[in-house]
């Protein structure tokens, strides 16, 4: 290929070459790989890109496919290869596709707009003076196709890149968005469907940026929003209902004064015969409860809206729940069945976060929103909207024929939905509701079947509450049988309903389910010889939660002969490489924690397992090949994480098996990698095993210390604020069994501890317990380094301390306290207050040579402060604190 003399020019060869290649890869029995080579080989010539930007934009004798073809590999090249191209070449690639934008087909139109889109997020707009130029006058152009071109072009600018548009760039007088969002605005009003989408998706991409413009606007905009509310298109009016949803949101008080005409559309197009635009109605409900606005503006709709979600909640009839629901549960799962999961990693202390809902990966429709708003309203209004609600529900559970099963199905969904929030209306008719649903976990359509089991799930509390009187208990083991049957049903949409509603179960009932250990157990081991892959993690997942609800009750050969086989025949059939491990290692943690020292018979062969896995992951990171697999950290996350179940629950017993082993080594990598999720687990383990057997720890005790210093040395401690909190949980384990040891390194953990405690505001309320309990243990351990310190952060400790509920850790925490106020009396004058306000905090002190070492200090201070002082000060603190202090006798 020549060279670019002047104006570059292609030559004619090489033109017929490229195009005979993308004609090639067009065809269906070309082969793809060869012309995959050959394409590389032509990319390393560096005009390469201009053949593929002359072809799209000028071989007019070639087809729209080869054109459009050449257009979206000039696409992907220049992601990568633009900044690195001769200007000559940049210029004229750009040149060529400012004309393209008004091509007469309307596919390489949309190409143009596409690649212009990557040209803008790759080199920004300022160094390319004459496509603004070009598309405020396509936009004002009277040739529709110019018009469109160009709008295409800045509705993927504005979503990709919109603070592009709303920036100062030099040479331009204004922003862009202000010469371009009134021309969107009088698009509003074109005759085609196509360019009133465009402009309204492209102004909607700037309400969360709300620029000064469409500030001043807004009254046009809203304006415009009510005009195209009854647009013929639907895709208009789904974005009509985005707009809506997006400003309650983010500018509520812009819509207040239109509300009561939003909530009239809204609910209106509640009810549109397009599905996508009812949906998009649909979220409207929620995100206004989201915003917390005055409920009493929607109190007058609910008799109209409450409807409306309920028949929106019946199924429509192609939802893919239908064909799933008829599906054999003895098929097996195909790959792509099977939802990727999520494994959190091990965290010690006070979770803030909620457990997300498992239908992240399911498809959301009219049927799961309409569900979610009612769960939502509910919420908000209570028993308020049962007059409405309940008629309609019992006239539909009261159907009885086959053609009318989708009506009762949602009514039993909507009993689901307001579990939560009508639960005092429904209070005293809960023993009928849940005797209605009982049967029909036998109904003769799965997806009754299903819903029953999710409907009784979501009143397991009151379920459970209720087993203190005869009746109750009744009904408690009906629920448990029918669930038990549904867990053995034939249809994997009800496996799956009924192993979830169980997992929920019990973790409500808790030891209630000792004395039905071993019916629950021989069902859970007969669905797990019965599952496909898909469904068998759920086993796993409700037998962990069984392990973790009865704990030691588990312990009994009796249960354990049922238990442990079918899973050690699992755990030993699949491969260390295989994904099936993960929740069956998730599985065997909390046995191992249930179990305590009886899991002690089956430790030694999944110990070595994970050690091995760690292992040949750590290999599989540098040199796949010879570790015969690919790198996947969840292995070691997973493993870890088992490792520390078994030293919870055996406890000193597992120190011969840490000891025969090179976890230490490989314990010390893991804490150092640079994936966050593995520190995580790492440091949860390194505090489990310094409580078991610190002395396997001592040989590398520094490097422990320094990797776990560093954690919270670094200013992204929000982003790995999860690490930062195990890693300070075990620093602290560390220093009450290696005591002085720990004293090279304790002055730079205070220092990283103490920022924490006086900036607590925004971090995590586990890394404020665990950073203030191992403050303390630092100083029981050595006051002499710690005490001299103290006045600088006693007062936010003290704070910290006193919000922390009573436990052992608390207990060493005062130890620290009272060490460092004897070596530093005078250190604590200035924040006395604080210091017996987190004394008081006690409600009860276990340990009586803690209560007699606050006994002293307490005593010690009021000598200290002579002439009415002490006096004086007992007097400014706050009633409660004075009556918690009273038994010290101060």
């Amino acid at each position: 290929m020549a060279a670019a003399s002047g104006t570059w020019q292609p030559q004619e060869e090489g033109f017929k070459e490229i195009c005979g290649l993308l004609e090639q890869q067009m065809s269906p029995t070309s082969d793809k790989s060869q012309i995959w080579q050959q394409l590389q080989h032509y990319s390393q010539f560096p005009d390469f890109n201009n053949y593929l930007a002359f072809i799209f934009a000028r071989a007019e004798g070639r087809s729209v496919d080869i054109r459009q073809a050449a257009g979206l590999l000039l696409k992907n090249n220049l992601r990568e290869a633009f900044q690195n191209m001769p200007p000559a070449n940049q210029q004229y690639i750009k040149s060529e596709l400012l004309p393209s934008l008004g091509a007469a087909d309307r596919h390489l139109r949309s190409t143009a707009g596409t690649i212009i889109s990557v040209l803008v997020q790759i080199d920004g707009i300022a160094g390319w003076p004459e496509l603004l130029q070009a598309l405020v006058s396509s936009l004002d152009s009277s040739d529709i196709n110019h018009v469109e071109g160009a709008m295409d072009a800045l509705s993927k600018i504005c979503e990709d890149v919109p603070q592009l548009l709303d920036s100062d760039i030099s040479g331009l007088s204004e922003r862009p968005i202000t010469v371009f969002l009134p021309r969107f605005l009088q698009l509003f009003q074109s005759p085609q469907a196509s360019l009133r989408k465009l402009s309204l998706s492209s102004v909607n991409q700037y309400i969360m940026l709300m620029p000064k413009v469409l500030h001043l606007s807004m009254d046009k905009y809203l304006q415009g929003l009510f005009l195209l509310a009854s647009d013929p298109a639907p895709e208009v009016r789904k974005l009509v209902c985005a707009a809506f949803v997006q400003l309650i949101e983010v500018r509520p008080a812009i819509l207040e004064p239109h509300l009561r005409n939003v909530l009239e559309y809204i609910l209106q197009v509640n009810k549109d015969p397009d599905e996508e635009v009812a949906l998009e109605a649909c979220e409207f409900w929620s995100a206004y409860c989201d915003a917390q606005l005055p409920p009493e503006n929607l109190r007058e709709f609910l008799p109209r809206l409450i409807p409306v979600l309920l028949s929106n909640m019946v199924y429509a009839d192609d939802d893919e729940s239908l064909l799933e629901a008829e599906e054999d549960g003895s098929l097996p799962d195909r790959d792509q069945d099977i939802k990727p999961r999520f494994h959190s990693s091990r965290f010690h202390g006070s979770e803030d976060g909620e457990d997300d809902d498992e239908d992240i990966v399911n498809v959301w429709n009219l049927r799961k929103c309409s569900a979610a708003a009612l769960d939502i309203l509910s919420n908000v209004f209570g028993d308020d909207i049962l007059p409405t609600l309940m008629p309609v529900v019992q006239s539909k559970l009261s159907t009885t024929n086959d053609e009318a099963w989708k009506e009762r199905e949602a009514a039993v969904l909507v009993l689901g939905a307001i579990a939560e929030g009508c639960i005092n209306g429904l209070f005293p008719h809960l023993s009928e509701i849940i005797s209605f649903l009982i049967p029909l976990l036998d109904d003769k359509f799965p997806l009754i079947r299903s819903i029953s089991c999710w409907t009784l799930s979501r009143f397991s509390k009151y379920i459970v509450q209720g087993t203190d009187h005869q009746e109750g208990r009744e009904q408690f083991n009906k629920i448990l049988m029918g669930l038990l049957r549904r867990v053995l049903d034939d249809n994997k949409r009800v496996q799956e309903a009924a192993c979830s509603a169980f997992a929920t179960l019990e973790e409500e009932a808790a030891e209630e389910l000792a004395p039905c250990l071993e019916v629950i157990l021989q069902h859970l081991m007969c669905a797990f010889g019965k599952y496909q892959r898909r469904n068998l993690r759920i086993v796993y997942d409700a037998i962990g939660t069984l392990a973790d609800a009865v704990g030691g009750e588990l312990n009994q050969p009796k249960y354990l002969e049922i238990l442990m086989p079918p899973l050690i025949g699992k755990w030993q059939q699949l491969p260390n490489s295989d994904k099936d491990l993960f929740p069956l290692l998730e599985c065997f943690t909390s046995i191992a924690q249930a179990l305590g020292a009886g899991f002690a018979q089956f430790a030694q062969p999944v110990f070595q397992r994970c050690i091995t896995i760690i292992q040949s992951q750590q290999l599989a990171k540098v040199d796949p090949a010879s570790a015969g697999l690919q790198y996947d950290r969840e292995f070691i996350v997973c493993s870890l994480d088992l490792l520390s179940g078994l030293a919870e629950g055996l406890g000193g017993g597992v120190e011969s098996l840490v000891s025969q082993s090179n976890l230490r080594d490989l314990l010390l990598q893991c804490c150092l990698d640079d994936a966050p999720d593995v520190r995580q687990s790492a440091f949860a383990l390194l505090g489990d095993l310094a409580r078991v057997c610190p002395v396997h720890l001592r040989p590398r005790l520094v490097e422990f210390l320094d990797a776990s210093t560093k954690q919270l040395n670094t200013s992204k401690l929000k982003e790995t604020i999860s690490v930062a909190n195990n890693a300070c949980w075990a620093i602290g384990e560390l220093a009450i069994k290696v005591q002085k040891e720990i004293s090279p390194v304790v002055l730079t953990v205070v220092s990283c501890l103490v920022p924490i405690l006086q900036h607590a505001e925004g971090l995590n309320k586990s890394l404020i317990e665990n950073s203030a309990i191992t403050l303390g243990r630092l100083a029981w351990v050595c006051p002499e380094l710690v005490s001299p310190h103290m006045e600088h952060f006693l007062q936010p400790w003290c704070f910290a301390l006193s919000m922390i509920r009573d436990d052992i850790e608390k207990e060493d925490a005062f130890r620290g306290l009272c060490a460092m106020v004897k070596a530093n009396p005078s250190g604590a004058l200035n924040s006395l207050v604080f210091m017996c306000r987190a004394i008081a905090s006690w409600h009860e002190i276990r340990s009586e040579d803690l209560q007699s070492e606050i006994f002293l200090v307490l005593q010690g201070y009021k000598q200290m402060l002579k002439d009415g002082a002490w006096e004086q000060f007992m007097s400014a603190l706050e009633p409660s604190v004075k009556d918690q202090l009273s038994k010290y006798k101060v």
